[in-house]
């Protein structure tokens, strides 16, 4: 039995502890932002698109994802660039290794992590050991972009138990023959990611200011 004195401080600490059960359990509180993915252009830089093969349930079972696309962006060159972007409020989805989904049969490894060109935007990229090819993503989260995703929740953990959870959107785009040699922000898959980050947040100032910022 727990002596009465102690009877306030456990009813307090209960009482704590049930907030983050009940928002995320019971409640399911979610926050929402104000834009779709699907607001990409078809059309970005010189390449129209096509949606990709994938089914519809593909992207909930993939990544746990409420709005996703992915596009099959081609020039008149025949270059073609594969992009998608997917939002989700189970983040670790997302940023845990998308490449073994999004790339699969093909062997990426890390190259390093770079700004997009004339921006303070964070993009993994990743080459093809075997073949030419890339990959590149970038995460985007409660309006600011995410270099460390485990960094990041560890340092809101606090704020997420308390508050409805916030997705994180992950942009993601590949091709099959950039070579090593040609560096990340020269290819296409560049040009086509950072065209589809900004069709889609230009109207957040805050983001806005990150991309503008020579």
């Amino acid at each position: 039995m727990i002596a009465t004195r102690y009877s306030l401080p456990v009813i307090v600490l209960f009482t704590v502890a049930l907030i983050p059960t009940v928002i995320h359990n019971y409640m399911g509180l979610t926050a929402k932002d104000n834009f779709s993915v699907n607001r990409i252009p078809v059309i970005l830089d010189s390449f129209s698109s096509n949606p990709s093969k994938r089914l519809e349930s593909w992207g909930k079972e993939t990544f746990d994802c409420h709005d996703w696309i992915e596009r099959i962006y081609t020039d008149d060159d025949g270059h073609v660039i594969r992009l998608f972007a997917g939002k989700s409020f189970d983040h670790k989805r997302l940023y845990h290794h998308p490449e073994l989904a999004l790339s699969y049969g093909n062997s990426m490894e890390k190259e390093n992590i770079q700004l997009l060109e004339g921006t303070k935007i964070p993009v993994n990229v990743l080459r093809n050991i075997n073949s030419p090819g890339l990959a590149a993503y970038v995460l985007w989260s409660d309006g600011q972009f995410i270099e460390n995703p485990i960094q990041h929740q560890i340092k809101d953990t606090l704020k997420l138990l308390i508050s409805p959870k916030k997705p994180m959107t992950l942009f993601y785009v590949s091709d099959n023959y950039s070579t090593r040699e040609t560096p990340f922000e020269k290819t296409h898959a560049a040009k086509i990611l950072t065209q589809a980050i900004q069709s889609i947040i230009k109207n957040n100032i805050a983001i806005h200011q990150v991309i503008d910022n020579k």
